[in-house]
């Protein structure tokens, strides 16, 4: 029973920081850096509203979200302070390239946006590219499950052809490598 209620302590923890980083990124900044008045705060376009509660934005995860997010509040929990830090630190790098490479895409579009523009229009980079990874990750994994049959058949000939007690087993160039 412990361990279900540190489970859901965990969810909680994370669906609050959830909520307040989306509450961050949705409010608009004023040139200057000051922030827009309360009434006026509005989601970027091409965003929904921001959801009323954190239950309800749990409700709407498709169910592999909810698994995937199961899965990696377990696994924070089992981490050390040590790992947490360093998975910080990953996260702050991985965060900063991402800010860097949008600003660099805004001045490579040569476009002069105002403050609210310019917020919309890496917020719509950041999501366009999150997608783009996210196929080419899909991508790469499916050419990888249709290789695996043939490298594994390739070592099994391989390894079914040396005589039992070698050593040291030369190895078959790749037809891939071009050697």
């Amino acid at each position: 029973m412990e361990r279900k209620a540190n489970f859901v302590k965990v969810i909680a923890t994370f669906s609050i920081f959830a909520s307040f980083c989306a509450l961050a990124q949705a409010q608009p900044q004023r040139s200057g850096g000051q922030q827009a008045a309360p009434h006026v705060v509005r989601p970027p376009v091409g965003r929904p509203p921001p959801m009323r509660s954190t239950q309800e934005r749990w409700r709407s995860l498709p169910p592999a979200a909810r698994q995937d997010f199961r899965r990696n509040a377990e696994r924070w929990m089992r981490m050390g302070p040590e790992e947490r830090r360093i998975m910080r630190e990953r996260e702050n790098l991985r965060r900063a390239q991402i800010k860097r490479e949008t600003e660099s895409a805004l001045r490579d579009s040569g476009l002069p946006l105002d403050q609210e523009k310019r917020s919309q229009f890496e917020s719509r980079y950041i999501q366009e590219r999150r997608r783009m990874e996210q196929t080419l990750r899909q991508q790469i994994e499916n050419e990888r499950q249709q290789q695996l049959p043939a490298l594994i058949q390739q070592l099994k000939r391989e390894f079914q052809l040396e005589p039992t007690g070698s050593a040291t087993a030369k190895p078959v160039e790749s037809p891939k490598s071009g050697k």
